[in-house]
């Protein structure tokens, strides 16, 4: 049903719990992964911090998003499966927007992300780019939330 599975990746728990479900259903679906990771640089754009400061933080974020999707990438072929990689920075956009602009342009038929699950006011206040993925996506989206540990 699934052909390619669109995976944003952010070194959260709940990510990673997302990306083993995705994992999993790729191999059962035959599915191919393209795993996501986006690297958003506006908040380092309104510190106004130096260039040099800039550059050496920006090429820091790109090699942790890159070492992310790649422990991903390694996941899914111990499983099987094949997955692509992308980082992908952005400045004057959402999250959000450019998981779903990837779905599109990538040809995704299916999103799977991992979500805290918040409610009340720490959603107000974070937000939700996971429950905005689900507003504006072109395709279904599978919402992954991290499990809740026995003492909360």
């Amino acid at each position: 049903m699934y052909k390619r599975i669109l995976v944003p990746l952010d070194g959260s728990a709940t990510a990673e719990r997302g990306v083993r479900e995705a994992i999993a259903l790729a191999a059962d679906q035959r599915a191919t992964l393209l795993l996501l990771h986006v690297v958003d640089n506006f908040p380092m754009l309104v510190e106004a911090a130096p260039a040099r400061s800039y550059d050496d933080s920006l090429a820091r974020l790109r090699r942790q998003g890159e070492e992310l999707v790649g422990q991903a990438q390694r996941a899914a072929a111990e499983s099987g499966v094949k997955a692509d990689i992308l980082v992908r920075d952005i400045a004057q956009e959402t999250v959000a927007d450019a998981i779903i602009d990837e779905a599109r342009h990538g040809s995704c038929d299916l999103i799977v992300m991992g979500t805290h699950g918040r409610r009340g006011i720490s959603r107000l206040t974070m937000g939700s780019q996971a429950e905005l993925v689900v507003r504006m996506s072109p395709v279904p989206v599978l919402l992954v939330r991290q499990q809740e540990s026995a003492a909360a």
